[in-house]
């Protein structure tokens, strides 16, 4: 990715950003899995997005000062012993590359320059990205340190620039649409190898390999988020993710996956029938969900409210229900379809931003709607990720087949 995209968004942050103000996002780090063992590393997506450097440990230090903004990307000095068992860190040269801030120093430099800012000039905001999705979970490097900061500086401010940065990240940039589309492109290759490779008697999980030698053989080694592989009953628990159930013949099996590229998303669901042929209670039932994200597509536009695309899909699943014999009444909906159809897709799988707003060109977001008939040993989820257009939508993920005849036609083959 061009480091001009990374400038943009630093750039679009700016205006933000209060005078006489400090900006500092953290990288990260992985935490330890179990005795000398870490879990793989992966940069906060707000760090990312600010500077393109994926590497943990580094700190992008932004200040505010009599209308000027200077940028400073702290990184890890290279160890000669440590990268014989390591690999090397990333040169000052290569972090200069890829995020477009000329002016890059070794973290271990971060706490005197950081206070030298602090001593020589009037420095009255601190911004941290303070994020919190529980009460009770770990703190962040970002919370700790907003923790220290205050008692060694009770004189700085501390304001969250989270909410700021979610809503600039709501709207993507061409370069990061393109992203997308290449993580939906390489998803619709592995879900064509799972329709290929389905058959009674193999465990979801085996059905499941074939999707993931397929996106490491396209150069992906990572995931939108765990793989949902869900026959029969298990289709019907809306994260299920233990994957360990036999494949059965005349039983649907739901695939809920997505690959990520450079750090981008896709979010695509397909259901399918194992032996390669519905039962016609399976049509009927599907023809619904389809009807139901049909209608979304249909509506989604500019202007609309984020919420109406639920409103929408479950007017349609409602009117489907009730000719299914499922239920007599709307309000009985929730027995079936118990979440929202759609969420935003971008740099997080449910990507950040305000959900209680109008939707905007250049959002990316899911359209999911699904039914889960427990009794009857049938759930189904189609999802297709949508972008907003000037005047309506596109659907990105089109080109991957849905349709009940698409689907038997491909699995005859």
């Amino acid at each position: 990715m061009k480091n001009i995209l990374f400038n943009t968004n630093r750039k679009n942050l700016w205006g933000s950003l209060e005078e006489n103000s400090i900006t500092l996002i953290f990288a990260g780090e992985a935490p330890y899995k179990s005795a000398d063992e870490k879990y793989a590393f992966t940069p906060n997506r707000n760090f990312y997005y600010l500077t393109g450097v994926d590497k943990d440990k580094m700190i992008l230090m932004i200040a505010k000062i009599k209308g000027k903004a200077e940028e400073i990307l702290f990184v890890e000095k290279n160890d000669p012993v440590l990268s014989r068992w390591a690999g090397e860190k990333m040169s000052k040269v290569e972090a200069k590359e890829i995020s477009g801030i000329q002016n890059i120093e070794f973290v271990e430099n971060f706490k005197n320059l950081f206070n030298s800012i602090l001593e020589k000039t009037k420095i009255e905001n601190l911004y941290l990205d303070l994020e919190r999705q529980e009460f009770d979970i770990s703190m962040s490097t970002s919370q700790m340190f907003a923790k220290v900061v205050t008692q060694r500086y009770p004189y700085l401010k501390v304001q969250n620039i989270y909410h700021e940065i979610a809503s600039l990240r709501l709207i993507k940039s061409e370069e990061e649409i393109k992203l997308i589309r290449k993580a939906i492109d390489i998803t619709d290759r592995g879900i064509k190898q799972l329709m290929k490779n389905a058959k009674v008697g193999i465990k979801e999980y085996q059905l499941e390999a074939y999707f993931d030698f397929s996106l490491k053989s396209d150069g992906v080694t990572d995931y939108a988020f765990q793989t949902i592989a869900a026959c029969g009953r298990n289709a019907t628990i809306l994260h299920y993710v233990k994957n360990d159930s036999e494949l059965q013949d005349g039983k649907l099996v739901l695939f809920d996956l997505g690959a990520q590229y450079k750090y981008y998303n896709a979010d695509i669901s397909r259901t399918f029938p194992v032996n390669g042929r519905y039962t016609e209670r399976q049509k009927q039932v599907y023809n619904v969900v389809l009807k139901a994200q049909e209608a979304v597509i249909a509506i989604a536009k500019p202007g609309i409210l984020f919420s109406v695309l639920n409103e929408t899909a479950k007017e349609v699943l409602a009117a489907g229900c009730i000719e299914l014999g499922l239920i007599k009444e709307p309000s009985e909906l929730p027995k079936y379809y118990f979440h929202g159809v759609s969420h935003y897709l971008g740099l997080d799988t449910h990507d950040v931003g305000n959900r209680d707003i109008e939707l905007k060109p250049g959002m990316v977001c899911t359209n999911e709607p699904g039914l889960y008939i427990e009794e009857e040993n049938i759930g189904i989820r189609i999802e297709d990720d949508i972008l907003i257009t000037k005047d309506g939508c596109e659907n990105l993920s089109k080109q991957i087949i849905k349709t009940v005849d698409e689907i038997e036609a491909f699995m005859a083959k």
